[in-house]
C-alpha cells in the first residue's frame, strides 16, 4: 500500500485493511454501504470530510491515519469487514488497471485580458473557481453573491481586479448594480448561482421551495441576461454561459422542482442562442454532474429521494469545482468561437449511462 495522507484518494483508504474497516463501519452505522461512496472514490479524504456536512467528522482523518499507520482499528469504533469493490472502484474487464493521471489546471495567461466577466455565485464552489480562473487569466471579475463575507474573502485572495457586488440576483435592482459595477460593458456572463430542491416528487412539492428554486435558478439568470445583452449587441459580441445540471438532461437526477428549473434554463439558453445567432452574442450552457462543492441540500422528501437514490449509484465520479471551471471558462472565452446553443455535459460521462 502507498503511504496514506489526508490528500490520498478515498479508494486508497478503503483498500487499506485497517482504515477500510473503519470507513465501512462508519458507513454501516449510518445505514450505508461503501457503494454510497462510489462517485467519490477519486476525491482526497480531506475534501470528502470538508464537503460532508458533518457526516464525516474532521476527527475521522486522524483516526484513519492512526489505523493505517498502526495496522489496527482503534477500540470502540464500529467496524465492518472488507466488502466487494464499489461500482466505480475497479475498471471493467479489458480496461487498463492503472490509476487515472490526476488532472492539473493549466492557466492560459492573457486569455481574458481587457475583458470584464460577471460571475454569479462567486463566493463559493463553482462560481468561486470560475472567478479565480478568469482573474488569473487576466480578466476583470464582477463577483456577485448574497454572501458579503464570501465575496470579501474572494477579493482579498484575488486582488483589486475583483469587484464584489453583494446582491440577490432575483431582486429587480440587482441587474442595475451589476451593470454599474461593470462600468456599462460586460464581455461575458457566467450564471452560476443556483439552489437545490429537496428531491420531492410532484405530489410532495412545497410551494415555498418551488418559488425559491424557480426564482434563483431561472428568473435570476434571465434578469442578468436581459441586462447585459443590449451592451453585447452594441459591442458586436459577448458570451453567456448558463450553468444547468445533469438534471437538465434527465428526469432522475433531482426532484421535480430543481429538474424543472434546469430544463427551463436550457430552454432560455437555446432560445437566446437562436435569437442572437449572427450578432456575435453566443449563449451556451454547461451541465455539471456530481461536483464536490458542499452545496446545501434541504431535507430529503421521503418518496422522491427514495426514487432518485436508485439512479445516483451510476454517477461515475465527483468533479472538483476547478474541473468545472475549466469547462465553463472555455465557453466564456473567445476560444469558444463558433459554438452557440450548446449544452455541454461536464459530468464524466454520467449523461451517457
Amino acid at each position: 500500500m502507498p503511504n496514506l495522507s489526508p490528500a490520498s484518494p478515498l479508494r486508497d483508504w478503503l483498500a487499506d485493511p485497517a482504515a477500510g474497516q473503519v470507513l465501512r463501519g462508519m458507513l454501516a452505522s449510518q445505514g450505508q454501504s461503501e457503494q454510497a461512496l462510489a462517485p467519490a472514490l477519486g476525491l482526497p479524504l480531506e475534501q470528502l470530510v470538508a464537503m460532508s456536512g458533518g457526516k464525516f467528522p474532521r476527527e475521522l482523518v486522524d483516526t484513519l491515519v492512526t489505523a493505517a499507520e498502526t495496522g489496527r482499528v482503534p477500540e470502540g469504533l464500529p467496524t465492518a469487514p472488507p466488502a466487494g469493490a464499489a461500482p466505480a472502484a475497479e475498471p471493467a474487464s479489458g480496461v487498463g488497471t492503472g490509476t487515472p493521471e490526476p488532472w492539473t489546471e493549466q492557466v492560459t495567461p492573457g486569455r481574458f485580458d481587457g475583458q470584464t466577466v460577471v460571475v454569479t455565485g462567486a463566493a463559493s464552489g463553482i462560481g468561486r473557481a470560475v472567478a479565480s480562473r478568469v482573474r488569473r487569466e487576466g480578466g476583470r471579475v464582477i463577483a456577485v453573491d448574497v454572501s458579503a463575507d464570501g465575496l470579501a474573502a474572494l477579493a482579498a485572495d484575488l486582488g483589486e481586479a475583483v469587484v464584489p457586488v453583494t446582491a440577490d440576483i432575483t431582486a429587480p435592482e440587482a441587474a442595475d448594480a451589476v451593470l454599474a459595477a461593470a462600468g456599462g460593458r460586460v464581455d461575458a456572463l457566467a450564471n452560476v448561482a443556483g439552489v437545490m430542491d429537496d428531491d420531492a416528487a410532484v405530489h410532495e412539492v412545497d410551494d415555498a421551495v418551488w418559488e425559491r428554486v424557480m426564482r434563483i435558478n431561472v428568473e435570476g439568470p434571465m434578469r442578468l441576461m436581459r441586462a447585459v445583452v443590449p451592451g453585447m449587441l452594441a459591442a458586436g459580441g459577448g458570451r453567456i454561459v448558463n450553468i444547468v445540471s445533469e438534471a437538465a438532461l434527465r428526469g432522475s437526477a433531482a426532484g421535480a422542482t430543481y429538474t424543472t428549473s434546469k430544463h427551463a434554463l436550457v430552454g432560455l439558453t437555446r432560445s437566446s442562442a437562436y435569437q442572437y445567432a449572427g450578432t456575435g452574442v453566443q449563449v451556451n450552457a454547461v451541465a455539471p454532474g456530481a461536483v464536490a462543492t458542499g452545496i446545501q441540500v434541504p431535507g430529503a422528501a421521503p418518496y422522491g429521494s427514495s426514487r432518485t437514490a436508485r439512479m445516483r449509484v451510476a454517477i461515475p465520479g465527483l468533479a472538483t469545482a476547478e474541473e468545472l471551471a475549466a469547462s465553463i471558462t472555455f465557453l466564456l472565452s473567445r476560444d469558444s468561437v463558433n459554438i452557440n446553443g450548446a449544452i455541454l455535459p461536464s459530468d464524466g460521462g454520467w449523461s451517457v449511462a
